[in-house]
């Protein structure tokens, strides 16, 4: 019996490529005949054509699955939808823009049969990408694999080909505060890389501007490490130490030459300094507590409102 691939494709606004992502993936699984496939797209809530798209090439092609959630949740928690319904043996994630190029498939499925789990794709080149967005992005990844206790894997994204056991256990992590990239790494089992030089956008726009991206390091950063609020408590430590000695020179000079206390401008200084590193260690201790807040409500991570599955 053969063994069942599916490749799992989260969609947002991607009208303009989904045509040309079908055609690719098409020509590999009819090359690749000695699997079973399964084209499993996910609908993160698009408001343009793409459902359209997905349900007529889902009706010309029974190898296409398809869940369309209810609004747009993520790709985040979409991807946690396509975990939850693909029926593979193992399962490939993939963008819609071609930027991962589907010729590398046979190769991820090559170490699969080897025995490796998780086969990630390390990109040499990021593509069509400005100066300024690379140099944040390695700063971030830095800082969290750093910070964290897991290793966190560089210039690494989301294509990769997962094996059941992974995808079984990524099921199980239900937090509604995902950082996948993160879970990855923190799942374990066999890894093996496949360096890549990374494309451009075939169509459309990219739907990460840097709020987004900002967003998603945050998300990284709480999901992973408690650094932050160690890094407010060991800064507050030091400026508490750093009062108590400067309280204690201005009572001896005091004592000893009778010194004027200090004036107008080094007492707003000293407040405006202190008051800044105080909201700074709040704003910290809010970003943790607000994803508390999300997560003891426990609310479903998405929501869908139409599945087509291969069984269908």
């Amino acid at each position: 019996m053969k063994k069942l691939v599916s490749i799992l494709v989260p969609c947002y606004n991607e009208e303009a490529s989904l045509p040309r992502l079908y055609e690719a993936v098409k020509e590999l699984m009819d090359a690749e005949s000695g699997y079973d496939w399964e084209l499993f797209f996910i609908n993160d809530g698009s408001r343009d054509k793409t459902l359209d798209i997905i349900r007529q090439l889902a009706d010309a092609d029974p190898r296409i699955s398809f869940a369309s959630l209810s609004r747009n949740f993520g790709k985040e928690n979409a991807m946690l939808a396509g975990f939850d319904h693909v029926a593979g043996d193992c399962m490939i994630i993939m963008d819609a823009d071609l930027q991962d190029p589907p010729s590398l498939i046979p190769q991820m499925l090559q170490y699969w049969e080897e025995g490796y789990q998780d086969i990630y794709a390390r990109r040499n080149t990021r593509g069509r990408e400005s100066w300024l967005r690379r140099r944040l992005s390695k700063a971030f990844y830095y800082i969290l694999d750093r910070s964290s206790r897991y290793e966190m894997l560089q210039d690494v994204g989301d294509f990769r080909l997962l094996d059941r056991k992974c995808i079984n256990a990524l099921c199980e992590l239900r937090e509604s505060e995902r950082y996948t990239k993160g879970l990855f790494c923190w799942i374990g089992y066999r890894k093996k890389e496949i360096l890549f030089d990374r494309g451009n956008r075939i169509a459309g726009q990219s739907n990460w501007n840097y709020a987004a991206l900002f967003n998603l390091a945050i998300e990284g950063i709480t999901s992973f490490t408690t650094a932050p609020l160690r890094i407010a408590s060991l800064v507050g430590a030091l400026i508490a130490i750093w009062a108590l000695c400067y309280m204690a020179w201005i009572i001896f000079k005091v004592l000893m030459w009778g010194d004027p206390v200090a004036g107008y401008p080094t007492i707003m200084t000293v407040m405006l300094l202190l008051g800044s590193i105080q909201l700074i260690a709040i704003g910290i201790l809010g970003e943790y507590i607000g994803r508390i807040f999300n997560e003891v409500k426990r609310r479903p991570v998405y929501i869908v409102n139409e599945l087509k599955t291969m069984k269908d």
